[in-house]
């Protein structure tokens, strides 16, 4: 019986070599109709039994291709808090009131996600965007459920939980009043400048040793955010945003996240230096991931962007992924290994001891839970 060896370096090598040059030959859609959109193309879900491609048949279109607009889905959520036992990541719940996200990275780990709702992890990821219209009341059940015992909720974990709908729809807003109603220590990631509209909330929550924020910031050069998060608040604003809530006596992080090579990660040590000036207390950093679908996202972004960097970029995420595109081992998944992942490593821990960013936020209360007032739907028996 002939034992298996696994591939060597140099045909991994090939191999990515032959899927650059299939990506290439892929045809993205035309820019003009997804302005303001972070993926290139739409292509069907994995799940799906029938694949739609795009091609010209040689027949004029009478009229112009509309533009992707965003699509919202109600949905009503059986559960909120989701549970984890990933030793990566530093929280056991989460809370996630959208899916999908109309900020549009395309290098968001989350985009797989969305081919369980039968969507593609393209365009329909930041295009149809599902609001658990339910949530409040669903965290409500949840927390108020005999034996229920308190611990940290995080919140942008998955999406981000002030993307645009969040304007209209306030969930992370009716989310945060139940937290400080019931004295729920919360913890949240963004970034967008929005989370200043519930600066009145963080700030009563801070007060009490319940909340602490995590401002993402991937670029201070304006056009390059914009590439890369095309409906997300824009560089300045979200320093703005660490300043008032710091100000407010929100305990404060900056995540430099995620670090692209050959893309963003020269301002590693710039963006360090504006979180710190603005307030911010701590730092993260986490290398580009490129999991499933991503991986060709990224890689289609790349080429609508960047075309005279697409070889360099992979080739140096490769090096920190043992010659792969990615490497989901626990341990090494958020770091990557190998040289540039080494250096990259040594630049972020002098960045932060230079601008005081080495320090951890405090940890929250636990102490303090209310349960909250539910409404009785039938008399009790005692």
């Amino acid at each position: 019986m002939a034992l298996y060896q696994a591939p060597s370096f140099e045909a991994l090598e090939k191999l990515s070599r032959s899927r650059d040059a299939d990506l290439a030959r892929r045809e993205l859609l035309d820019p003009g109709r997804i302005r303001g959109r972070g993926a290139q193309s739409n292509a069907t879900g994995r799940f799906e039994r029938q694949k739609r491609e795009g091609f010209d048949d040689g027949w004029d279109n009478v009229e112009p291709l509309s533009m992707f607009e965003t699509v919202e889905h109600v949905e009503r959520a059986k559960t909120i808090i989701t549970t984890n036992d990933s030793p990566d990541i530093g929280f056991e719940r989460s809370i996630n009131a959208y899916r999908g996200c109309e900020h549009g990275c395309s290098y968001c780990y989350a985009r797989p996600s969305h081919a369980f709702l039968g969507h593609s992890a393209g365009i329909e990821f930041e295009r149809d965007i599902y609001v658990k219209v339910n949530a409040v009341e669903a965290l409500r059940a949840e927390i108020g459920a005999r034996g229920y015992k308190v611990k940290p909720i995080a919140m942008g974990t998955n999406t981000d939980p002030y993307q645009p709908a969040e304007r209209r729809h306030k969930l992370t807003r009716g989310i945060l009043e139940v937290m400080l109603e019931t004295r729920h220590p919360v913890m949240i990631t963004t970034k967008s400048a929005l989370i200043i509209r519930d600066l009145d909330l963080l700030t009563e929550l801070a007060r009490l040793g319940l909340v602490k924020v995590a401002i993402s910031m991937t670029s201070m050069d304006h056009k390059l955010s914009r590439k890369m998060e095309p409906r997300a608040s824009s560089p300045a604003r979200r320093l703005e945003a660490i300043r008032l809530l710091s100000e407010a006596g929100v305990p404060v992080a900056v995540f430099a996240s995620p670090m692209i090579p050959a893309i963003n990660d020269m301002e590693l040590e710039r963006i360090f230096d504006a979180a710190a000036a603005q307030g911010a207390k701590s730092a993260s950093m986490i290398l580009l991931r490129l999991p499933g679908e991503v991986r060709d996202v990224f890689r289609e972004w790349l080429l609508r962007h960047f075309p005279d960097r697409v070889r360099h970029v992979l080739s140096l995420v490769r090096d920190t992924r043992g010659g792969k595109d990615y490497d989901s081992r626990f341990g090494t998944r958020m770091t990557g290994e190998g040289p540039y992942a080494t250096l990259l490593r040594q630049r972020f821990d002098k960045a932060r001891e230079r601008y005081g960013l080495d320090a951890r936020l405090p940890s929250l209360r636990n102490d303090l839970f209310v349960a909250p007032r539910l409404e009785e739907r039938q008399m009790s028996l005692f």
